[in-house]
């Protein structure tokens, strides 16, 4: 007797269920996250995670780790205009990256009308120190550490003085910015970011949890509790003055 006949098959997944599997997939593969950009009624905080190397216009090799400003751009604007969401978390891992699109999203953040809390975890390098100061207000975990050091081009560099010029312009803008959505002084930044004799292959400061916030860099020392009370309270706020 041909027991095949008999065996009893799984009935096939609906339409609507394969196409929300295909889609968290796909979310998964392309951001890094189950969720899409928009969160359901289940949350009214909306998380957006930096880690790795922030690309730019140009794609890295694929063994690095990498967070494409091409998605963070349409997640932000989509989290400012959902009415459901009423802050944004910010997490931090990063090693730096493409100046201007570090910029991009940092000023992003920063124009951003619903309140904003950045939490550096491990690290906040480079081009991170802008994105992490961005915020309404800004957190470090005890061990996380921050790099500050100069603008570095890669790539051809066309020795003549209009290329230091924009090079010198690039990292002004970087300073004000940072100076700007901090407490830290232009004098006290200049300082950690051309301070020699401490990174062995460039110049510059590596400052560790309290010391970004005794810098005047980061508002406080904390974890994600800290954070999401924080943001919380400056939801409440936002609440009340409306």
């Amino acid at each position: 007797m041909d027991l095949q006949r008999f065996k009893q098959e799984e009935p096939p997944a609906p339409p609507g269920e394969e196409r929300k599997k295909q889609a968290a997939l796909e979310s998964i593969q392309q951001l890094g996250q189950t969720s899409l950009p928009a969160p359901g009624p289940e949350s009214n905080l909306y998380c957006m995670t930096i880690i790795g190397q922030i690309e730019g216009h140009l794609t890295l090799p694929p063994q690095n780790k990498t967070t494409k400003y091409e998605h963070l751009i349409p997640q932000l604007v989509a989290a400012e205009q959902n009415p459901k969401i009423e802050g944004v978390l910010v997490i931090l891992n990063t090693v730096g990256g493409d100046v201007e699109a570090g910029l991009a999203i940092a000023e992003l953040i920063a124009s951003m009308s619903k309140p904003c809390v950045t939490l550096v975890l491990g690290g906040g390098h480079s081009i991170g120190v802008p994105i992490a100061v961005s915020a309404d207000v800004s957190f470090i975990a005890e061990t996380a550490t921050m790099t500050i050091h100069p603008i570095r081009l890669t790539g051809l560099v066309i020795g003549v003085p209009q290329t230091f010029e924009y090079l010198d312009k690039m990292q002004e803008r970087v300073i004000r910015f940072v100076v700007r959505h901090s407490n830290v002084t232009e004098e006290r930044f200049k300082e950690l970011m051309f301070k020699t004799g401490e990174l062995t292959r460039d110049i510059g400061t590596t400052v560790i949890g309290a010391d970004a916030v005794r810098y005047g860099l980061i508002d406080k020392v904390g974890g994600l509790g800290d954070a999401l009370k924080e943001l919380n309270g400056l939801i409440e706020q936002r609440r009340a003055n409306d």
